[in-house]
């Protein structure tokens, strides 16, 4: 599906999955005997008809009303002049001749002239990434009027690296003031053809006048031998989707102590890293940037951290700078004049006092500067464990940079909406506990309860309550573990392989793959182990081999990502397929060897308890891994599988 998602459009592939389930429909209808040649034709005839009746081209689908693409939509004089598809996703361009796209996040007010024409590229309905319109020759002026122009008034002729590029507006910036060299990673190679090939003639070539490299961000800077003067994190989702929160589960590699940690690592002397994010209110991006950047520094061994950070804020977005080694007197100076002509508010810089702060764009109190100043203070960890919200550091244990859901604010908040609270709540969370109860109910209703009515107490097979128990504890249990894993190696591999659906991709089809062959050969290895070891239980072994191994994967995975990383992306697909395949192959075991043993009348109940817990737990790991991290949830995984071994049901080995 990944791959045949680069040739055809979604609505297209539909269709052949239509008419794969047509096939196997007249596959089986065939088994019956039915009149194989005309009782296949029917069921056939009407998977062809349904493929031919699904709309094909974007016209079908219906994104949501509240992204960005639908509003646009509906402005007089905007239209659709090119789409693109691949799994990375659908990516539109839009022009708006009639009332001007003006994307220019967070422009000061104090800016001499409005932005340049603009053509909008989204990527699925929002997060837009303007083409910026440029002849080539002056560059427009308003790219020095925002908080990301910031590094450029402290550095001369830098040598950039801007990560995320889009549409290139950070490219075009970088260009404007003189940048020597400009590297440009982005991630989606169809953003790169229109960006150089279709609109390269609006905007002006910028891609032609940097070096272009389609790559993962963390990837490339993992391997990379070069060393720059100003690292950028371009400001590439939407204000409406970061303010309410919809994106908080999803990874956020990009913002992590450890992918921080990375780009001051290639860095050089003197050299800056830029990031810049949305301002919401009450602060949470930023703070969480801030945090986030301070550890970092910790980390690489940094004596005073704060001397090296320097954030500013507008009416919409916060630009920090990390600097490798101390900020000197001349370039505080230069920050404040930066600042002070443009109307952005400075929100720390060694030495700053509070009264320096929340003088142009007016806050009830100086949020920001009192933030930054907690989070560099011996109360730091107090002052993140009593804020609204979770402004603990990400790390790549933990990636969700984008969850700042805390239960203390929920009745808050609601109590609140009458208000305007609610708007307020990151509802990414909730949802999740939402998606939990929905999970833990509908598959009571629709797989519990018919085993129950099917197979209640007055069946033979469940009148031992001793058996009934082990076959609960032990199918719920590896049911649990094994989405745990599987749930937690998706995620852990977004990293190396750079994109959420090349992770679950690889790694979905080399567990469906190896935990076959695995189960194919549990009888074989049964009885291998009954011969030369007899005594020895194979379920129990094969669980032993199951926690080593994710045990070993939690210590050793981290330090692989970094070589893995720099493969090319066909061999980190194949790379990823054979680390989950030793794994993979073990965990198709526990089932089938203890499936064999059961009287027949505990199979239903077995098979049911672990489709319960599968569906269950896909749902609880994502929860558990934002309270404790991936590693926790791998070692819960393996405990699971030890403790099911420890209460596997007994009964004749498995022969067949």
């Amino acid at each position: 599906a990944l791959g045949l998602l680069y040739l055809l459009p979604p609505l297209v592939a539909l269709k052949g999955v239509v008419l794969l389930g047509a096939l196997a429909a007249a596959w089986a209808w065939r088994g019956l005997g039915l009149a194989p040649h005309r009782g296949a034709a029917l069921p056939l005839a009407l998977g062809a008809v349904l493929a031919a009746l699904l709309p094909a081209g974007s016209g079908a689908l219906r994104p949501s009303e509240f992204k960005e693409l639908p509003q646009l939509l509906q402005v007089q004089g905007v239209r659709v002049l090119e789409e693109r598809w691949s799994p990375l996703g659908w990516l539109t361009v839009l022009e708006s001749p009639r009332v001007p796209f003006r994307h220019a996040p967070g422009l000061s007010l104090h800016a001499p002239a409005e932005p340049a024409a603009q053509l909008g590229l989204l990527t699925d309905g929002e997060g837009m990434s303007p083409i910026v319109g440029h002849d080539g020759r002056s560059p427009p002026v308003y790219l020095g009027y925002l908080t990301s122009a910031l590094p450029y008034s402290l550095l001369s002729r830098p040598r950039v690296l801007v990560l995320g590029a889009g549409g290139g507006a950070e490219v075009l910036q970088a260009i404007a003031h003189g940048a020597a060299t400009v590297d440009a990673v982005e991630l989606n190679p169809q953003v790169v053809e229109l960006v150089r090939e279709r609109f390269g003639g609006f905007s002006g070539g910028i891609y032609r006048q940097a070096r272009v490299h389609v790559a993962e961000a963390r990837a490339f800077v993992e391997r990379t031998p070069e060393r720059y003067d100003l690292i950028q994190l371009a400001l590439l989702d939407s204000f409406g989707a970061a303010a309410a929160g919809v994106r908080s589960l999803a990874e956020g590699y990009l913002y992590t102590v450890e992918g921080m940690g990375g780009y001051l690592r290639k860095l050089a002397p003197g050299g800056m890293l830029a990031v810049t994010r949305w301002v919401t209110l009450p602060p949470r991006d930023a703070l969480k940037l801030f945090a986030t950047a301070a550890e970092a520094l910790r980390a690489a061994g940094a004596p005073d951290p704060g001397a090296q950070l320097v954030m500013i804020r507008s009416w919409k977005t916060a630009t920090l700078l990390v600097r490798n080694g101390a900020f000197s007197p001349a370039e505080i100076a230069a920050v404040k004049g930066f600042s002070e002509s443009r109307g952005f508010d400075l929100a720390w810089y060694p030495g700053m006092g509070e009264g320096e702060a929340n003088r142009f764009n007016l806050l009830e109190r100086p949020w920001f500067f009192e933030g930054a100043a907690a989070l560099l203070s011996p109360e730091r960890e107090a002052f993140v464990e009593r804020y609204k919200y979770d402004i603990r550091p990400a790390t790549d244990d933990r990636p969700f940079f984008f969850n700042f859901f805390r239960w203390a604010v929920f009745p808050e908040l609601v109590a609140l909406r009458g208000q305007g609270g609610l708007p307020l709540l990151d509802w990414g969370y909730p949802v999740l506990v939402a998606t939990l109860v929905l999970a833990v109910s509908a598959s009571a209703l629709f797989i519990l309860l018919p085993l129950w009515a099917a197979h209640g107490d007055h069946a033979g097979g469940l009148s031992r309550p001793g058996e009934r128990l082990r076959v609960a504890a032990y199918f719920a249990g590896i049911g649990f573990a094994f989405m745990f894993v599987e749930m937690a190696l998706i995620q852990k591999f977004v990293l190396p392989l750079g994109h959420p659906i090349h992770a679950a991709a690889a790694t979905i089809a080399a567990f469906l793959v190896f935990a076959g062959v695995g189960s194919r050969t549990s009888a074989s290895f049964a009885r291998l182990l009954a011969a030369h070891f007899p005594g020895r239980s194979p379920v129990a072994v094969a669980a032993g081999c199951i926690a080593a191994i994710v045990l070993l994967y939690v210590l050793v995975l981290p330090a692989l990502f970094v070589p893995l990383s720099a493969l090319p992306q066909g061999l980190r697909l194949a790379a990823a397929a054979a680390l989950v395949a030793p794994l993979a192959f073990w965990m198709g075991m526990p089932l089938p060897l203890v499936i064999g043993r059961l009287d027949p009348q505990l199979v239903a109940w077995g098979w049911g308890l672990n489709g319960f817990a599968s569906v269950v737990g896909a749902v609880l790991a994502t929860l558990l891994a934002i309270h404790l991290g991936f590693n926790a949830v791998l070692v819960l995984a393996a405990v699971l599988y030890l403790a099911a071994a420890a209460v596997a049901p007994r009964g004749a080995p498995a022969t067949g």
